[in-house]
């Protein structure tokens, strides 16, 4: 039996590298890996430390943490912070932090995150570094770009890629979608005078569109983002789609030529079966391959918010495909 279903998973690997410069196919999205211990998360971001071991946070808690040694059996560790920055309280009344995105350069790991109020693009993204990754850990640094009522953007749902030398920031959600500023080296903040570059949108109100995490495969760099309504239980709509580009700042099309900015991109992983509601995305290395960590809705367990992980396979036109 064990040899069969290794059988299954290499012809299975085959067949989707060999699948058309297209979306998923149809009925072809597969579950998560088997995960056990804590699997309850939400907008999870993943990396492998340094000095073993994973770790993931999440919206939940002051962002909570999990740990893992083997990438299957998760624990829970608390939170990143003891206790919210007193900063934090402009954006809402209980210093509630969103969707955090986990990154390792220059000797130290970095957290970026988002603190604002549901439906309002009054928002920020904040940063803090940490010698080891680990929740208790971490340094607070303050604001790293905001958005206020009067722009078009919403700063939240940050995701960092370094491209061309530069450090960029992806964020947004609705307010017209997905954007882009660069970073300062030093602060890992935004840098002087910064544009705001425009990645991706829909053409339809309220533009939902949100929660970008873009990286470089090949020579080319991809935008993964979440479609639809989240946070809905089982009644979520998020899916997952994904397009690219030869430059960070685009313009991202999908595989058919169609732009991000023109509501297009090809869709990587939606609901089926009992894993509803697939999105909150980014994804991590580990031994030299790409994984997609993302969140569910479990159909079978009242609709609670639980992690996917999915290893990342590339077709030989350069598309991801989950798997």
């Amino acid at each position: 039996m064990r040899a069969h279903r290794a059988l299954t998973a290499v012809l299975t690997a085959v067949l989707l590298t060999l699948l058309p410069n297209t979306a998923q196919a149809a009925g072809s999205y597969p579950d998560p890996q088997p995960i056990t211990g804590q699997q309850i998360i939400h907008d999870p971001t993943v990396i492998r430390l340094k000095k073993g071991g994973y770790v993931a946070y999440s919206t939940g808690g002051v962002l909570g943490a999990r740990v893992s040694q083997d990438r299957t059996h998760w624990t829970d560790a608390g939170n990143a912070f003891a206790e919210p920055p007193s900063w934090w309280y402009e954006y809402n009344d209980t210093g509630d932090p969103w969707a955090p995105d986990i990154s390792y350069r220059a000797g130290r790991y970095w957290l970026y995150y988002a603190v604002s109020s549901w439906g309002t693009n009054h928002s920020a993204i904040g940063v803090a570094t940490s010698p080891s990754g680990l929740p208790g850990t971490w340094t607070d640094h303050g604001k790293a770009f905001t958005s206020g009522t009067t722009d078009h953007w919403n700063a939240i749902d940050p995701a960092l890629t370094r491209a061309d030398g530069k450090l960029w920031l992806s964020f947004g959600s609705y307010w017209t979608g997905i954007r882009m500023i660069e970073l300062d080296e030093r602060t890992g903040k935004a840098a002087p005078n910064t544009p705001v570059h425009h990645l991706a949108t829909r053409p339809d109100a309220p533009y939902a569109v949100e929660g970008p995490y873009i990286v470089k495969h090949g020579r080319h760099y991809y935008l993964f983002a979440s479609y639809d309504t989240c946070c809905a239980g089982v009644n979520s709509t998020y899916k997952i789609k994904v397009a690219r580009a030869t430059k960070i700042t685009g313009p991202y099309t999908d595989s058919t030529g169609k732009p991000m900015l023109e509501g297009g991109g090809d869709l990587l992983l939606e609901g089926h079966g009992r894993y509803i509601g697939t999105g909150g995305q980014s994804v991590f290395r580990d031994r030299g391959k790409d994984w997609l960590a993302y969140h569910y809705y479990d159909a079978e367990d009242e609709g609670t918010p639980k992690l996917g992980l999915n290893k990342l396979n590339w077709t030989r036109n350069g598309w991801p495909q989950a798997f």
